[in-house]
């Protein structure tokens, strides 16, 4: 507006005074003219961009749909024999490099750890790749389109705090219970049976719902991009492109696919980034943000806009993110397992990249084809607006949507490529996980143990003698020192596998059968009945993933005859989950934990959250009778989700303060020597320490000071690391963004900008670095092959035994372990 004139005391004629009013009068009138014509072009364009948005202009409004791009032939072979085929490829190519590189046996542990040793930067793709749904791909565009710029900011910035903490705990799992393949495993060693029954139930919920997500997702996806496909022919697809890598690889042919899939991404994501912002037709930065900029924002925003931090509707799906990564990250076996992976220091450090590589990509991808979106719904005057209806914007279908209006069929294919290999990345994920849970939590622990009158995890699983780490705890403390216990105490002495005669003479005869199809007979009287049965749980494994891949069929269908789709599964399912977590945590890092304290807080939570849902949604208009609308508004799922959360971490609390069994610090020692003791007698944990630990003897096991001492690198990092990226990630930069308003244009250019570069910068670590890494380790590990001669090879004294003798007989040989 042109401003008036200043005041002036100068005294002036008659004339001069009438001339200097009539100017005023027609400056006056000129601004009046320009602020009127301005609020014309602006609120014509809100009407042409964001009123499409709601039912009030439905009538000028010609909604677009996603074209399909292929037939259901073209589709099926692109899917399976493409993405399906490529990834058995990395499957066999990482099952032979870990056998003949690095000697990884092919048992049932590896097939669930990966052989335990992979490196920093494909534990960081992994982990990013995994906690990378199709939902955050689809659901950031959507959520930006709800709430601007502040909806898949806020989003990604309280998702990334679960990721942070991840480390702290994980450095305390490896610490306390080392030989753990599941989180679950350490609460049954614990606090016994009923709470482990508990938890294996969450935990499969937990597999369940991040299981419905990615089918919802996938079958949105596919049904607007095949043509004629239809519910059935989606999940039968997706199932067995989830489980085909998996029944090969095992866990860790999962780690090359997420490679490969977090390098799409990127590339895609920079290629979108450069279409929308500097070749697309939503022209460069100043032209998408004069066209946002008139439209109108959701009513929570601060000031109406779509370019502000300030947003009610952004700040409540944070939180709601917030809770369901939580349970995510902390409750999800797939998390643990990736983790479980690597060693300390290598998994820390994989986690805290995982954190700023997964931030960069739904927060770019919010900014970018979310505003991208809304300015192509500006138009250039049309009477028609180019845009989604509701249903396919809540589907996640807007990146989808983008892709193909800024790249036409080149970009529908390079969504389809992303979405699949994000999905099969987490799917795969997924169907590990519940298999490591049937396998080991389930069917190993309550259905069919080797042993049931040694299922403590004190006494060894082959004599059912007391552990020898157990007895020296008993003899630590005066009180115990002379009794009965201690004093008749008899503790295991078996021989390790390793140095077992018999135990060589089986596997070498084993390897000289390979291949004659011929069942397997171990003649070592201690060792073999363990082999046989290890053996057994290798066939129910490969067995188990079928099974699973297949239940996910009637699973998808099933959720999708209910008519959800992805943004209530996001949004309702993990209200369920999320009273598992504060149980889940304080497991593995508060000693007087008790049994009754997290089963009373979990169940608690589960019932109050779903309470809670109810009732807020009852308040609404149509009540529980319009049920998947109402469920799934947001203070309803708020409500939820706080509550279950709340109630969980409270009780669990409370009830353990009252019922735990810790008194000394000798009760501290014999509660963490539980999870300590879980182990696989023919496969210590400790083989995993050889290199820290050169002077154990084989067998023999670093205390738990010798293993603290190992891990304060990882610790260090840990704690460090934690808190330099809260600082960066919880204070610093929503600290900055909180002081901004409404964003000016030069606001909006900078931080766009920054998006881009931490956007690229994280693709060319991905790309290029991770790689780079694995090729030099694989290197690395064939110098020292060489150098040793023979990779495995072993001098020593071995033993032959019998189960009910001492060691008899000492022979000295060369042996392949």
């Amino acid at each position: 507006m042109v401003p008036l004139p200043e005041s002036s005391d100068t005294p002036v004629n008659g004339s001069c005074h009438s001339r200097v009013r009539t100017a005023v009068r027609l400056r006056s009138l000129l601004a009046l003219c320009i602020l009127w014509c301005q609020v014309c072009v602006c609120s014509g364009h809100a009407r042409q961009g964001c009123s499409g948005l709601g039912p009030e202009s439905a009538a000028n409004v010609s909604y677009s749909k996603v074209y399909p791009v292929l037939n259901n032939g073209e589709a099926t072979g692109l899917l399976i024999l493409g993405f399906g085929g490529f990834s058995v490829l990395l499957a066999l190519a990482f099952v032979a490099i870990r056998k003949h590189v690095f000697h990884d046996a092919n048992n049932l542990d590896t097939a669930f750890d990966a052989g335990g040793k992979v490196s920093t930067s494909l534990t960081a793709v992994t982990v990013a790749s995994q906690l990378l749904w199709p939902g955050d791909l689809l659901q950031s565009a959507t959520v930006a389109i709800k709430n601007g710029i502040a909806g898949s900011f806020w989003y990604s910035t309280c998702c990334v705090i679960n990721m942070i903490l991840f480390p702290v705990l994980s450095v305390q799992f490896k610490i306390r219970a080392p030989g753990a393949k599941t989180f679950l495993q350490v609460i049954y060693a614990r606090f016994g049976q009923g709470p482990h029954l508990v938890f294996c139930f969450f935990a499969l919920l937990m597999n369940t719902v991040v299981s419905i997500c990615l089918l919802t997702a996938s079958t949105a996806i596919l049904k607007a991009l095949v043509k004629d496909a239809n519910d059935e022919y989606c999940i039968i697809i997706m199932a067995t492109l989830f489980g085909s890598y998996s029944f090969v690889g095992g866990l860790g042919s999962t780690f090359y696919v997420s490679y490969f899939n977090a390098a799409i991404i990127f590339i895609c994501l920079v290629v979108f980034t450069v279409r929308v912002f500097y070749s697309g037709d939503a022209g460069a930065i100043a032209d998408l943000y004069a066209k946002v900029s008139c439209l109108e924002g959701p009513e929570g925003n601060e000031e109406g806009s779509y370019l502000t931090f300030w947003s009610q509707g952004a700040i409540i799906w944070a939180v709601q993110g917030f809770f369901a990564t939580a349970s995510i990250t902390f409750c999800d076996q797939a998390s643990w397992q990736s983790r479980i992976a690597a060693k300390p220091v290598q998994g820390v450090l994989g986690f805290f990249a995982a954190t700023y590589i997964w931030f960069a990509i739904p927060s770019t991808i919010g900014t970018t084809l979310g505003l991208g979106y809304l300015a192509k719904t500006v138009g250039a005057g049309n009477d028609s607006i180019l845009q989604l209806d509701m249903a396919d914007i809540d589907s996640g279908l807007v990146t989808v949507f983008m892709a193909q209006i800024e790249m036409g069929t080149v970009g529908s294919y390079l969504v389809l490529t992303m979405l699949m290999m994000a999905v099969m990345s987490s799917g795969s994920g997924e169907v590990m996980a519940v298999s490591s849970i049937i396998v080991y939590d389930i069917y190993q622990t309550h259905i069919n143990p080797f042993n049931k009158k040694r299922q403590s995890s004190s006494r060894c699983l082959l004599c059912g003698d007391l552990k020898q780490e157990q007895v020296s705890k008993l003899d630590q403390d005066d009180g115990l020192r002379n009794s009965y216990e201690a004093q008749h105490a008899q503790y295991c002495q078996c021989v390790p596998a390793t140095e077992c005669a018999l135990c060589f003479q089986d596997l070498e005869r084993l390897v000289s059968e390979r291949g004659l199809n011929k069942q397997r007979v171990y003649m070592c009287e201690l060792h073999g009945d363990y082999r046989s049965y290890l053996d057994s749980l290798v066939t129910f494994k490969s067995w188990c993933i079928l099974w699973v891949t297949i239940l996910l069929i009637p699973l998808g269908l099933v959720t999708l005859a209910t008519g959800v789709d992805l943004n209530y599964v996001m949004m309702v399912g993990f209200i369920l989950t999320t009273p598992s977590f504060p149980p889940a945590l304080m497991t593995v890092l508060w000693t007087k934990t008790s049994g009754i304290g997290v089963t009373v807080g979990g169940l608690s939570g589960f019932v109050g959250g779903i309470v809670a849902n109810l009732i807020m949604a009852s308040t609404f208009e149509g009540g529980l009778g319009n049920f998947l609308q109402n469920t799934s508004q947001d203070y309803a799922v708020l409500a939820g989700s706080s509550t279950a959360f709340g109630m969980s971490l409270v009780l669990t609390i409370a009830v353990s303060l009252c019922t735990n069994k810790i008194r000394t610090s000798n009760d501290a020692l014999i509660e963490w020597q539980k999870a300590r003791d879980i182990d696989n007698p023919l496969k210590p944990w400790s083989d995993t320490f050889k290199e820290e630990f050169p002077q154990l003897r084989e067998g023999e096991k670093p205390t738990y000071d010798e293993l603290d001492k190992v891990f304060r690198t990882a610790k260090l990092v840990a704690y460090i690391g934690g808190f330099v990226s809260l600082t960066l990630f919880v204070v610093l930069i929503p600290g900055i963004m909180a002081t901004l308003h409404v964003l000016s244009e030069t606001e909006f250019e900078i931080w766009v900008v920054a998006l881009q570069i931490w956007a690229v910068v994280m693709a060319l670590v991905v790309v290029v670095v991770t790689p780079v890494e694995e090729v030099l380790t694989i290197i690395r590990q064939i110098r020292s092959n060489m150098k040793k001669g023979r990779a495995g090879d072993h001098t020593g004294s071995l033993r032959c035994v019998t189960r009910d003798s001492k060691p008899h007989e000492t022979i000295p040989l060369n042996v392949e372990s």
